[in-house]
């Protein structure tokens, strides 16, 4: 799956090696591909197909680049790449293809959307959660007790089941990890949590007209500003100043062949940096970047400088949360206030990032959690929920079915997902390892599993809750 099969065909009088890099590899270097020590001949190599890569050919031993091409290889196609003698000392090189590949695809993805989303939505949810107790008449003491327990607990089920191993038990102590997905779900939730159990105003204001009133939402919960104001800049000042032994100061590069091979061992800079002082190596040690970087040295992506914009993006999601309780049943305002935080979130990405890939003040990397991330993924996360908010609460087109029957017990999801996933009849091995359809076929008939599952612990009214 997602390889091809090159052969290379050398017609030159002498000795040929074929180098590669990914156009999606950020200043990387070269790597051997395909060796013939004579000449002519040829050799037949697999190639991975996701992204573009240019190909440089050069004499046996020698670093003079011959020619070179770029090409985005298909999945399952056949292809040659052709080095030939032209006029005079110039040498050419092209591509032809052999067989037909399987399809012409491009690979779409909303998994870096995923959890950011959750983030966001998770602080909405606290806004409103806290505001509905608040009514009730919840005491503070009550709400410390209830939001620690739900820490606690939610940290203990992510470390559990993260290290979980079939062969060593309930935890796998030869590759432990401590930071995980749910633990910074739990704290980044403590901390919402703290900053509005404290926050000095509990109930909306009287509807005076003032001259801050378009942004009483945000004058009126100014301390909590402050506090995200300066989390934010600590994070900066630590990403940025913090000094890592052997590696450039500010450096958010993945290291390995990266920034032309100089800072193999600087994988996430300061970040990495802080996770391994503080956790040693109980941190994750195979890094999305390893495949195509080459990485040797463990990053977390859940680790700790990260968790700071974690918290910074559920803050976000709050923002929404105050949203709806300043302008309850006020649609029109509703949707104008979302359309405004996403044009201003997403001009902060596009200024950080200056609208690049890899060349920004800041880069969008998720990994990271860097702030240009944060800024994008809260532009896009007010755009979602105002389409939500108009489909379902304005117009009523869809009630969010059937999607809302596992968010009932996401928790039982997630736990059973962790613990049955990899079994029958949520998943099996598959028969066809060169197609796409069964592994979507499996994804889709599990997803549709948990959510028949779901929906019958709804119709008996079971939800298991923390």
């Amino acid at each position: 799956m997602d390889e091809a099969l090159l052969t290379v065909h050398n017609q030159m009088s002498y000795g040929l090696q074929v180098l590669y890099t990914s156009d999606y590899c950020y200043k990387c270097l070269y790597q051997p591909l395909a060796s013939m020590e004579v000449g002519p001949g040829n050799v037949s190599v697999v190639l991975s197909t996701p992204f573009t890569l240019t190909l440089k050919a050069s004499p046996v031993n020698a670093t003079n680049t011959l020619c070179s091409i770029s090409y985005l290889f298909e999945e399952a196609g056949h292809y040659s790449l052709w080095v030939t003698p032209g006029d005079a000392l110039d040498v050419t090189c092209y591509i032809s293809l052999d067989k037909f590949p399987h399809s012409t695809y491009q690979r779409l993805t909303v998994a870096d959307l995923v959890m950011p989303w959750f983030v966001f939505i998770i602080g909405t949810s606290v806004m409103l959660a806290f505001s509905s107790m608040r009514r009730k008449g919840v005491t503070r003491l009550q709400l410390l007790r209830k939001l620690s327990w739900r820490t606690v607990v939610l940290m203990l089920i992510g470390f559990c089941f993260i290290n979980y191993s079939p062969r060593d038990g309930l935890l796998s102590w030869s590759w432990l990890r401590i930071p995980g997905v749910l633990q910074r779900l739990a704290f980044t939730y403590f901390i919402l949590s703290l900053m509005q159990m404290f926050s000095p105003y509990r109930e909306i204001p009287p509807s005076q007209v003032r001259w801050w009133s378009p942004v009483q939402d945000v004058v009126l919960y100014w301390p909590e500003w402050i506090f995200i104001l300066l989390l934010e800049t600590m994070w900066l000042c630590v990403t940025f100043l913090l000094p890592v032994p052997n590696c450039p100061t500010g450096y958010l590069g993945a290291g390995g062949i990266g920034d032309n091979g100089l800072y193999p061992n600087c994988t996430g800079g300061a970040a990495a940096y802080i996770d391994r002082w503080l956790l040693g190596h109980n941190i994750y040690w195979h890094p999305t970047c390893k495949a195509m970087y080459h990485t040797t040295q463990p990053f977390d992506p859940e680790g700790v400088l990260g968790t700071i914009n974690s918290i910074v993006m559920g803050f976000i999601g709050m923002q929404a949360g105050k949203i709806f309780l300043f302008y309850r049943k006020l649609n029109n305002k509703i949707i104008i206030r979302f359309s405004v935080w996403a044009v201003i979130l997403g001009i902060l990405a596009a200024i950080l990032s200056k609208c690049t890939r890899d060349s920004g003040f800041i880069p969008v990397n998720k990994n990271l959690w860097s702030l240009s991330y944060v800024a994008c993924m809260g532009s896009m996360s007010f755009v979602l929920l105002g389409m939500m908010y108009f489909v379902v609460d304005i117009k009523g087109w869809w009630g969010g079915q059937p999607f809302i029957y596992p968010g009932m017990n996401s928790i039982l999801v997630y736990v059973g997902h962790s613990l049955l996933g990899f079994y029958f009849p949520f998943s099996w091995e598959m028969r066809y390892q060169d197609s796409h359809w069964e592994p979507l076929f499996r994804s889709l008939w599990g997803t549709a599993l948990w959510i028949f599952i779901t929906y019958l612990l709804y119709r008996k009214r079971f939800f298991l809750k923390i």
